[in-house]
């Protein structure tokens, strides 16, 4: 009689070890390898083919793991990059290529890149860019903008390992975390919980508004093998009830009467791993009935539209409003006059991590593993829900593979930890991609009425903006956009005549929280766009015409704010007059010769102010030295790929006078490292740093006061020893003999840095911000004028970053925000039920990204720690716009509604070629 196939051992080679599992039918390789052989290097990103996260190697062919049926590698070999770091050198090389590059960033899509790039490299050892674009062809990154990973794959065969230095402010060097990264070691939401842990099914609403009622659970769970328990909101033990913003908490665990958008949760089920591999959710007794729903803000805003919350009338959430001099006087009298009416549409994450976690209980207290942004805020969140007090909950974050914005908001933790108090058993919980998208955070869709005027002779005479968004169902981080847009919609320029009015309208819609930029980039594509018609009316060069109005030091932002120092908005925007006279010459000329093919240049700039809109904002770094010499940073700033650990380390080490390679992180732990806030708002390298600063400067002070010495000693770390240096006199402090605390350190310091900001008033005058980063792009796009396609040919970056900690992630950084600028602007559009997946969600490969030439400028700034200024956010703001503006001059359309989809962009060709 023949076996069944879960009956059957599958032996192959694993890394050149022979090894044997028996997986169940219908069980992919990927999971047979995560979860039978403990082999969790594989990352898993989709499990539908379409990340090439999980790719490895079968007998030597790169292949996505999670396509192949476990069975099929009976007596093949499979490599992983775990295996191939160890043991090959091609595979090692690479991973040193990779690292001299700053080619890994949060890491998730890393070992697939890494794998499929050693199969390159054993068949082309010295491969071009084309040739490293079609074998990683497969493998999404969402984070770096591959042109690092390009060129460390180019540059593999001449990998070498980097000279030692101090890694103080201002050197490019390696991550602190990322042989991690390249090895696949680093565990994220899904790689912590034991194999056969009892895992989580949420019950999710298939309808964009429906009411709903259960049949009997109780009997139910009873009757079907496997289940463990079935959570509703009559389990919630406190509040059924989070938010990010504490005034407008308002969505629910669980949906108890009504759901208000498709894929809200209603109920969840706990189970084992079998039954959840096999369970179809249409089999849960739950009664739907579908209901109307306002998917868009004009049908939200209508009389007879359902009200979402009773307490926001006419599903208005809130607004923002900001004001200076006379706009409508400056308007009337303006010799022109542009105005736009701007749309864009959902814009998802797109991490490669979909969100995951574990969770136990431990002495009796709840511990939760999870990938987050803000350990803190998660905590603070299950405290309300959990109903139990917070030194009972315990949040220890695992690696994040990408976040943006999104993992800002609680999502796996409150089903985990209901379920591990519920059962007393472990818990894990990952969401499907579908589940990640259909459930989590969007960007918010916006509707933008603007209108601007100039004199002749250039200088902005008067700007309106009035700016509708889609909030979603619930508020999330709604409040933010709408507070933070009208202080940023005039851009980094004078303008003394100016209104902005923002509102947040709620919908029918997944809740649209942060992401990158909380609404700037939408506001700055209306802006920058009619900057241009503004320029074109005027017959001014667009560069000059920005140039021109560009805020300086001691000139007043829209909010009456005044800089003494650190504005750099017209030092980004010269150093792009080489590349703006060029590249339109070029552009010109290709022109002069092409009929379809048309170049054209387009200029944007931007600004965003880091950390939170005139709210306290602080950061805690903690520090210390142990007896025996070891020197330990407590760092809370969540590492979500943008290079905090290192940063923050190279600030405090500098501060300090140590190495960098002497210190020893201890990561996010809510029992035993200080609050360092949330990893949002491009508040890290400057809030956290400057904490990180003043522990380093704190400790240093400590141990100089020791031994008398000046401020310009030389300290040295030896085992069990301070050695200090005070122009030439030496000591030394033995700190054996030094009695430690509670925490085993002899000598520690714990400081905090909040930035000082003041309110708005009523009319958004104030200080929102303590500092801002100022950006300009030049974008080169080829526009196919039959087809309506566009490629983007080049783009030159140029950024205030006050003082790069790091030059190399500062690289990295301005790439990968291009990347998903591009994605805004030229694919990506998420519509509910309809692109829940990453084959009908389109997001840039790394055939897309073209080179990009990064101009970093160091205008100081007066706050931030060796006048460092945030980077994450400002990157994307210019860069739709610049490609908005470059297709315009290519082929003299004005695309007024995103993204510039083929479809799209050859309508609009067509409807002005019949006008003319």
């Amino acid at each position: 009689m023949d076996k069944r196939a879960d009956e059957i051992t599958t032996q192959f080679t694993l890394n050149g070890h022979p090894v044997s599992a028996v997986p169940r039918t219908g069980e992919r390789l990927s999971e047979m390898l995560r979860e039978r052989l403990d082999t969790r290097d594989v990352k898993i990103g989709c499990n539908a083919g379409d990340c090439g996260a999980c790719t490895v190697l079968l007998d030597g062919a790169p292949v996505c793991a999670c396509l192949v049926p476990a069975q099929q590698a009976a007596g093949r070999s499979v490599e992983t990059v775990a295996g191939l770091t160890r043991d090959d050198q091609i595979a090692q090389n690479l991973a040193d290529s990779f690292q001299n590059h700053g080619a890994a960033q949060c890491g998730i899509c890393t070992p697939g890149m890494m794998t499929a790039a050693v199969a390159l490299l054993r068949e082309t050892p010295q491969p071009d860019t084309e040739q490293v674009q079609d074998a990683l062809g497969g493998v999404l990154c969402r984070c770096t903008g591959y042109r690092k990973i390009i060129d460390a794959v180019v540059a593999a065969g001449a990998a070498t390992q980097p000279v030692a230095t101090t890694g103080h402010a201002g050197e490019a060097i390696w991550r602190v975390d990322g042989i991690d990264k390249v090895t696949g070691a680093e565990q994220f939401g899904d790689d912590v919980a034991p194999s056969g842990t009892l895992e989580v099914f949420v019950i999710r609403s298939p309808y964009h508004r429906a009411g709903f009622t259960f049949g009997d659970l109780d009997a139910w769970a009873q009757s079907t093998a496997g289940i463990e328990a079935v959570l509703t909101a009559k389990d919630i033990p406190g509040r059924n009830i989070f938010g990010v913003i504490p005034d407008f908490a308002d969505q629910p665990v669980f949906a108890e009467v009504e759901t208000r958008f498709r894929g809200e949760a209603v109920a969840a089920i706990v189970a084992s791993p079998e039954f959840v591999a096999t369970f179809d959710p249409s089999n849960f007794p739950v009664t739907w009935d579908e209901r109307p729903a306002a998917l868009e803000t004009h049908e939200a805003l209508k009389p007879q539209a359902a009200q979402l919350h009773p307490d926001r009338e006419n599903n208005v959430m809130c607004g923002g409003f900001v004001t200076c001099g006379a706009p409508e006087s400056a308007l009337s009298s303006a010799d022109v006059v542009v105005e736009g009416h701007f749309r864009s549409g959902f814009v998802e994450h797109g991490y490669i991590e979909p969100e995951a976690g574990f969770a136990e209980i431990v002495d009796g207290r709840v511990e939760v593993h999870a990938c987050t942004q803000a350990p803190v805020m998660d905590l603070d969140a299950l405290e309300i829900i959990l109903g139990m007090s917070r030194d009972q909950i315990r949040i220890v974050p695992t690696g994040v593979g990408g976040g943006f914005g999104s993992k800002l908001d609680v999502s796996v933790q409150p089903f985990l930890a209901l379920a591990t108090l519920k059962t007393g058993k472990p818990v894990r919980l990952t969401y499907s991609r579908t589940e990640s998208m259909q459930s989590t955070t969007k960007r918010h869709p916006s509707d933008l009425r603007v209108k601007i005027g100039a004199n002749k002779d250039g200088t902005i005479s008067g700007m309106t903006f009035d700016g509708l968004f889609n909030t979603g169902a619930y508020a999330s981080w709604g409040p933010t956009v709408a507070n933070r847009v009208p202080v940023h919609a005039s851009g980094p320029y004078r303008i003394a005549d100016y209104r902005a009015e923002a509102k947040g309208i709620h919908t029918h819609c997944p809740p649209s929280g942060a992401f990158r930029g909380f609404g700037v980039p939408q506001s700055a594509i209306a802006q920058e766009s009619l900057f241009d018609e503004l320029a074109d009316q005027l017959d001014i060069d667009p560069l000059d015409f920005r140039i021109r109005n560009a805020l300086e030091n001691g000139v007043p932002t829209v909010c009456g704010q005044v800089f003494d120092q650190g504005v750099g908005i017209r030092a980004c925007l010269e150093a792009l007059r080489t590349a703006w006279v060029e590249e339109n010459e070029a552009a010109n000329a290709f022109n002069a010769h092409s009929d379809a093919l048309k170049r054209g240049v387009g200029l944007a700039a931007g600004w965003y102010g880091c950390g939170n809109t005139s709210l306290p904002n602080p950061s805690t770094i903690k520090s210390g030295i142990k007896a025996d010499g070891t020197l330990v940073l407590h760092q809370g700033a969540m590492d979500i790929g943008q290079g905090a650990n290192t940063v923050i380390t190279q600030i405090f080490a500098t501060a300090l006078g140590i190495p960098v390679g002497q210190v020893e992180r201890i990561g996010a732990d809510t029992d035993v490292t200080p609050d360092a806030g949330k990893t949002s708002a491009s508040r890290q390298t400057y809030v956290s740093g400057s904490a990180a600063r003043l522990s380093g400067e704190a400790l240093r002070a400590q141990i100089l006061a020791r031994v008398n010495a000046g401020p310009e000693a030389v300290i040295s770390l030896k085992a069990g020893a301070l050695e200090v240096n005070d122009q030439g006199q030496p000591h030394v402090i033995d700190l054996a003999a030094l009695e430690p605390d509670v925490e085993g350190y002899v000598l520690r310091a714990e400081e905090t840095y909040d930035p000082p900001t003041k309110p708005l008033d009523e009319n958004g005058q104030g200080i929102p911000y303590s500092q801002f980063g100022y950006a300009a792009h030049l974008a080169v796009v080829e526009v196919d004028t039959k087809l309506g396609t566009v490629k983007p040919i080049k783009f030159v970056a140029a950024h205030d970053v006050g003082k790069a900690i790091n030059p190399m992630l500062v690289e990295g950084q301005v790439q990968g925000g291009i990347a998903q600028g591009l994605g805004m602007a030229l694919m990506e559009e998420y519509l509910p039920g309809r692109t829940e997946n990453l084959h009908d969600y389109l997001i840039p490969t790394i055939g897309d990204i073209p080179p990009i030439e990064t101009i970093i400028i160091e205008e100081a700034d007066a706050h931030g720690p060796y006048g460092a200024k945030g980077l994450g956010e400002h990157v994307l703001i210019p860069t739709a716009p610049a490609l908005f503006n470059a297709i315009k001059r290519a082929c003299g359309v004005r695309l007024t509604q995103g993204p510039a989809t083929p479809a799209k962009l050859r309508a609009a060709i067509k409807e002005q070629t019949d006008a003319n």
